[in-house]
């Protein structure tokens, strides 16, 4: 658990410091935010996908925008709920199934020179007590970290690039948020603290596989 204490505050910490340091002008980030779903709605992820454990029957999602704060975060688009997503997943002893709904956002987000993958659904069968970021990985690779452990691409999306700051000018048009009013993340520093759990969450998981796979 070494490494994992490690990870974690140097990653808060690089995120300060790019906040304190970024262009000006800046309007946000590119990245992959987390949310979960309930009440028929999504809320975006206090934790990081390797802290959640989803119950069997829970709704996930994974959004690839642009985000400046708390009123222009993009939720997953359109509706999902457990019995559509996972209508050809029975249940299986010592197992759970998560429901993923994977948007990769809209070409306006999209790097230079990459299209966005149509949005898409999976579910996820998994031990019973895996967590998100297993889950993921178990219907949506390859996935892309960078040297921090910070999530980069789903599914290969996207090819390059990974949080990276993006100016006045760059932004994607229109303020898409997806049309609920559930409150996102607050990226007014301009990163908040949904995303810094993103963020150290992807640490401690990709800490665990390392350790994992040398012992």
């Amino acid at each position: 658990m070494t490494g994992v204490r490690r990870a974690v505050p140097v990653l808060v910490a690089a995120l300060l410091l790019l906040a304190s340091a970024g262009p000006a002008g800046a309007t946000g980030y590119r990245y992959w935010s987390f949310w979960e779903r309930t009440g028929g709605h999504w809320t975006y992820a206090a934790q990081g996908p390797a802290f959640v454990r989803p119950d069997d029957g829970a709704v996930q999602g994974f959004r690839f925008a642009v985000s400046a704060d708390s009123a222009d975060a993009s939720r997953p688009r359109g509706t999902a709920d457990f019995g559509t997503v996972c209508a050809g997943t029975p249940a299986r002893p010592g197992a759970k199934r998560v429901a993923l709904v994977l948007d990769f956002g809209t070409r306006p987000d999209a790097p230079s020179g990459e299209t966005p993958p149509a949005r898409r659904t999976a579910c996820a069968r998994v031990p019973s007590d895996a967590t998100t970021a297993d889950a993921l990985a178990a219907v949506a690779k390859p996935l892309r970290y960078d040297t921090n452990a910070l999530l980069c691409a789903i599914a290969g999306y996207p090819e390059q690039g990974c949080g990276e700051q993006v100016a006045a000018g760059g932004k994607r048009s229109g303020g898409e948020t997806g049309g609920e009013s559930d409150g996102g993340p607050s990226l007014g520093l301009p990163i908040g603290a949904g995303a810094v759990a993103l963020l150290a969450g992807a640490a401690v998981w990709q800490a665990r596989r390392r350790r994992d796979a040398s012992g």
